[in-house]
């Protein structure tokens, strides 16, 4: 087993940070040969994903999270808490916070127009995030 973090500054809500090379660096670290990366980011108001890493997939994304969980209707959790990312927390639970990518020969085993983002979607300001990567040989 091989596990690293993945540090990030994020720009705010919307940025979508494509973190293919940083997970494919890890994998030559780790000297596997074949296996699985997990991957997990730690906080409610980020999610990962794999996405075409192109500008109009990522309009896309954008304006997808937007009609799913938009930002003119009432969330009880602002009503609780105040902090008015209601919609930034069910946009990261409907992504999710992990992925898992086999790899083989040293190479992930992904699609090639299919690169992994973290989506932040904390609505406040821009962030530090960490990406958790373990490597299962």
């Amino acid at each position: 087993m091989f596990q690293t973090t993945i540090h990030l500054k994020t720009s705010g809500e919307g940025d979508v940070i494509d973190i293919t090379p940083f997970v494919l660096d890890a994998v030559l670290k780790s000297g596997a040969e074949s296996g699985v990366v997990h991957l997990f980011v730690v906080g409610s108001t980020a999610a990962l994903t794999t996405i075409e890493f192109e500008p109009g997939a990522v309009s896309d994304l954008r304006t997808a999270l937007s009609r799913i969980a938009p930002s003119d209707v009432p969330y009880a959790h602002d009503d609780r808490w105040g902090d008015g990312n209601g919609r930034s927390h069910i946009r990261a639970a409907i992504i999710g916070p992990s992925l898992s990518i086999p790899f083989a020969e040293k190479r992930l085993l992904n699609g090639t127009w299919q690169q992994i983002v973290l989506c932040e979607l904390d609505i406040r300001h821009a962030r530090d995030r960490s990406v958790l990567l373990t490597i299962l040989p």
